[in-house]
């Protein structure tokens, strides 16, 4: 069964959604391998509409450019891309298709799809907060940012169910971003404060 991954940029409050001030003087050559190895777990890329077309308004450019990143967009444009959407865009970039249905009916196919290895998500995060919701994500790759940035969307919205994650791997940038990769965990035994006390 494919894997379904999550890779997201975020505060140390936080904030998932990027801004450009407190996200590129951290970006260094860690993060871009971090980036990197993300995107090898999929074949296929799982794309908001906003997030969309903020990649295609930019990637076939780079490609066609021929810059530094020209073998990376190409990649990209290589890749298979779903895109969730309420309405219905036109769909420029190439390998791209508009989920037909229900997102969660379509997450179910692709992950039971043999003919699919992976799943990534970059961004995102209204897909992401309705696959986590649903029990869809099978991975969440962090990457922390060492600034709280007090404003712009959280991933994690209100809701009355606690998400139990478990630490797969950690790793620790010199410009001080934190990587952390999770995977779904079983909540821990309860516990009151008499027995956190006894560990005082």
């Amino acid at each position: 069964m494919a894997k379904v991954v999550s890779t997201l940029f975020i505060s140390a409050d936080g904030v998932a959604e990027i801004d450009p001030d407190w996200h590129f003087p951290y970006f260094d050559e860690n993060m871009g391998r971090a980036v990197t190895e993300d995107y090898e777990t999929a074949d296929v890329l799982l794309l908001g509409r906003e997030t969309y077309d903020s990649f295609a308004g930019a990637w076939p450019d780079r490609e066609a450019a021929g810059g530094d990143d020209a073998p990376f967009a190409k990649e990209l444009g290589d890749l298979r891309k779903v895109i969730v959407s309420r309405q219905s865009p036109q769909l420029s970039w190439r390998n791209s298709e508009l989920i037909d249905g229900d997102l969660l009916d379509a997450v179910r196919a692709l992950k039971a799809d043999p003919g699919v290895k992976g799943v990534l998500i970059p961004g995102s995060i209204s897909v992401v907060q309705q696959l986590l919701a649903a029990g869809l994500v099978d991975e969440l790759r962090l990457l922390i940012h060492p600034v709280a940035a007090r404003k712009g969307r959280r991933l994690f919205d209100e809701g009355d169910t606690a998400y139990h994650l478990r630490v797969t791997a950690t790793e620790v940038f010199p410009t001080g971003v934190i990587r952390v990769i999770y995977t779904p965990g079983a909540p821990p035994a309860p516990a009151t404060y008499t027995d956190a006390a006894e560990n005082l």
